[in-house]
C-alpha cells in the first residue's frame, strides 16, 4: 500500500469591523432584519457608481504588514463573473491579478521546540456575497428566500501557499490567522455569525514526490476544530480511493458536521471561469510610502514579539504565555496587572484563574470587568503584606468584580482584614491545641503531617482572618514546647 502526504491550502474571508460596508455607506451591523442594510449600489441597480472605502484598505494594509507581506504601491479591483441568486450584480469586486498585498508568512507552533513557517500567497480586498435562506424554519419546502444584508461587506481573503502538511497544522495556521485579526481589531473572528470563513484546498501525493495531486475544496466550515474534522476526513476519503486504484475528482465538497461527512457540490472552477477583467468604475488604489508607514507606525506589538519579551523579562513558562497572549485585551489586561503589582507570576496565576473564571462564568469580555487591573494588583500587594489572606483575596476579587468597589472599601464592607496580632492570635492556637489532644500526641511521636490539619483548624477558628504565617510560628513554637 502507497504512502501519501497531504497538500493543503486554506483561504480565509476575514469580514472587515469597518462601520460601512466596501462600496457604498450601508451599515455592517449583524443580526438586522433581513435587507434592511441595502441601497442601490449593494442591490446591483444599474448606473450606481461604487465608492472605495479607505478604513477597510487601511485594515487590509494593517493585516499585510503584520504578516510580513509585501504592499503593492498600485493595486487594482476587478470583476469575478458568476450567478447565484444572492449575487444582485451578477459579479464580485474582488482582486486578481494585482492583490494589495502579497508574499507573507505567519509561524505555528507544531510542538513545545518546533515552529513552522507557512507562507502567504496574497491577501486581497473584496466584497461579500448576499446570504440565501433556505434551513430556517421560516422558509417553505422547496423555497429559498435571499437576504441581501451581507452583500457589499468588506472582506479580505487570506491564501496561503500549499505548505501545510495535516489537519493539526491546518488548525493551528487557522486559530493563529484568528488570533491575527483579532488582535489588530481588523476581524471580530467570529466563524458561528461568518465573519471569519474558511475554504480548504487539498490533495494526496505519493511521499516523497513533489508532484501535485488533484484538489479537491472543502466548505462549509464553521469552527476550527470543524477544519480539522473536515481535513481529517477527506485525506482519508481520498487515501482510500487512491489505494483502490481509483482517481480524485477535482469538486467542490461541502462539510455536513453533523454527519461528519462531505457531500460533493459541483465541479470544481479554475480563475478563467470566472472571466476576471478590471472594474471600469473603479479607479486603482493607491497605497503610497507616507501612508504605509503611518500604518506601520502604529501597529500594536504583535502577540509573537509579546510573548517572548514576557518569556525572557518576566520568566514566565511558554504555556502561561501563550494563554494571556491570546486575546489582545486580555493581554494587555495581564500586562497592566504586572507592571502595578510589580509581581509578575503572581499577575499571571489571577488572571489565568480569576480573572477568566470570572469572564467565563459571566459570559463577558475583558472590556467589561469591573475590576481593573491596579484593583486586582492591589489585591495581589495586599496578600503579600500579609493584610488579608490568599481566600480573603478571592472572596474580595469576586466583590470588586461585582460591583466595581474598591478593595480596601471591600475589605471593610466584607469584614477581611487580616489578624496579625500575635498575642491574639495566640489565644486561639492555645484554644485549638487543647481542644486536639490526641492529633498533638500523635504528632509529638512523629506524625509530623498533623500539623497541616492543626493549621486549617487555627485558620478556620480564626474565620479566615489570621495571618497564616503568625499562626503556622505560634503553632510550632507551642508544640515545641509540649514534652511528648
Amino acid at each position: 500500500m502507497m504512502d501519501f502526504e497531504a497538500v493543503i491550502g486554506l483561504e480565509v474571508h476575514a469580514q472587515l469591523l469597518t462601520d460601512s460596508k466596501m462600496f457604498c455607506g450601508c451599515r455592517t451591523t449583524f443580526g438586522s432584519s433581513p435587507n434592511s442594510q441595502t441601497c442601490p449600489i449593494c442591490l446591483g441597480m444599474p448606473g450606481v457608481l461604487p465608492v472605495v472605502n479607505r478604513k477597510a484598505v487601511e485594515y487590509a494594509v494593517r493585516m499585510g504588514l503584520a504578516v510580513h507581506c509585501d504592499i503593492r504601491q498600485r493595486s487594482i479591483f476587478a470583476r469575478k463573473n458568476f450567478f447565484y441568486p444572492d449575487m444582485p450584480k451578477g459579479y464580485q469586486i474582488s482582486q486578481y491579478e494585482e492583490p494589495i498585498c502579497e508574499h507573507g508568512w505567519i509561524e505555528i507552533q507544531t510542538d513545545t521546540k518546533s515552529r513552522k513557517k507557512i507562507r502567504i500567497h496574497r491577501i486581497h480586498l473584496e466584497e461579500d456575497a448576499g446570504k440565501s435562506v433556505h434551513a430556517e424554519a421560516y422558509v417553505n419546502t422547496n423555497e429559498t428566500m435571499v437576504d441581501l444584508n451581507r452583500s457589499g461587506m468588506p472582506l479580505i481573503e487570506i491564501v496561503s501557499e500549499p505548505d501545510i502538511r495535516s489537519p493539526k497544522e491546518a488548525y493551528l495556521y487557522l486559530q493563529k490567522i484568528r488570533q491575527m485579526v483579532r488582535w489588530l481589531d481588523v476581524c471580530d473572528g467570529n466563524m458561528e455569525e461568518g465573519s471569519l470563513r474558511c475554504d480548504a484546498n487539498i490533495s494526496l501525493r505519493p511521499k516523497g514526490t513533489e508532484t501535485l495531486g488533484v484538489k479537491t475544496e472543502l466548505k462549509n466550515m464553521n469552527s476550527i476544530r470543524g477544519v480539522e474534522r473536515a481535513l481529517v476526513y477527506e485525506i482519508r476519503r481520498q487515501t482510500d480511493l487512491l489505494q483502490k486504484g481509483g482517481t480524485v475528482v477535482q469538486q467542490t465538497l461541502l462539510w455536513d458536521d453533523a454527519r461528519g461527512l462531505a457531500v460533493p457540490m459541483r465541479s470544481k472552477e479554475e480563475a478563467h471561469d470566472y472571466r476576471y477583467f478590471p472594474d471600469p468604475d473603479l479607479a486603482p488604489v493607491i497605497v503610497e510610502e507616507a501612508w504605509k508607514q503611518d500604518i506601520q507606525s502604529h501597529l500594536p506589538e504583535l502577540p509573537d514579539l509579546r510573548k517572548q519579551r514576557w518569556i525572557s523579562d518576566f520568566g514566565l513558562s511558554e504555556y502561561d504565555a501563550s494563554v494571556l497572549n491570546e486575546e489582545r485585551g486580555i493581554s494587555n489586561y495581564f500586562e497592566a496587572v504586572a507592571e502595578a503589582a510589580g509581581e509578575s507570576k503572581q499577575a499571571a496565576n489571577w488572571v489565568m484563574g480569576e480573572v477568566l473564571r470570572k469572564l467565563n462564568e459571566d459570559k463577558i469580555g475583558i472590556s467589561e470587568l469591573k475590576m481593573k487591573p491596579e484593583d486586582l494588583a492591589e489585591i495581589i500587594r495586599l496578600i503579600q503584606k500579609g493584610a488579608i489572606s490568599h481566600t480573603a483575596g478571592k472572596t474580595v476579587f469576586d466583590h470588586v468584580a461585582t460591583t466595581g468597589d474598591s478593595p480596601q472599601t471591600a475589605i471593610e464592607k466584607l469584614g477581611l482584614a487580616q489578624v496579625s496580632d500575635s498575642s491574639e492570635l495566640e489565644i486561639v492556637v492555645k484554644k485549638v491545641l487543647d481542644d486536639h489532644p490526641d492529633e498533638v500526641k500523635k504528632y509529638k511521636a512523629g506524625k509530623t503531617q498533623l500539623f497541616g490539619f492543626l493549621m486549617g483548624q487555627a485558620m478556620q477558628a480564626s474565620k479566615g482572618k489570621g495571618n497564616p504565617k503568625v499562626i503556622r510560628e505560634l503553632i510550632q513554637s507551642m508544640l515545641d514546647t509540649i514534652k511528648e
